[in-house]
């Protein structure tokens, strides 16, 4: 199973946007400072939505997709409720 994955940095409240054959071990790798400068700096994170794909083209279509303008208009539209909720906090 491929996934898709999205992320809200503690720090700094932006989404990241990345995809995996395996999300818990990818989303501890994050925590850890594990992978890329973006993850490295601005953690710690909390994995705010998942989908699931059969296959890793389509995961890796997914990921492109909510890292484009419009991709990022559709996907905190899907998540407006549990941003806020966050925000509140």
């Amino acid at each position: 199973m491929w996934y898709t994955y999205n992320l809200l940095s503690l720090k700094n409240l932006r989404i990241y946007t990345g995809s995996t054959n395996d999300l818990k071990q990818r989303f501890a790798d994050h925590n850890k400072g594990i992978g890329g400068k973006y993850t490295s700096n601005n953690r710690p994170f909390k994995l705010i939505h998942y989908e699931a794909f059969l296959t890793k083209t389509e995961a890796t279509e997914q990921e492109l997709f909510y890292k484009t303008g419009y991709g990022k208009e559709v996907l905190k539209k899907k998540l407006h409720k549990t941003l806020e909720s966050i925000k509140r906090k």
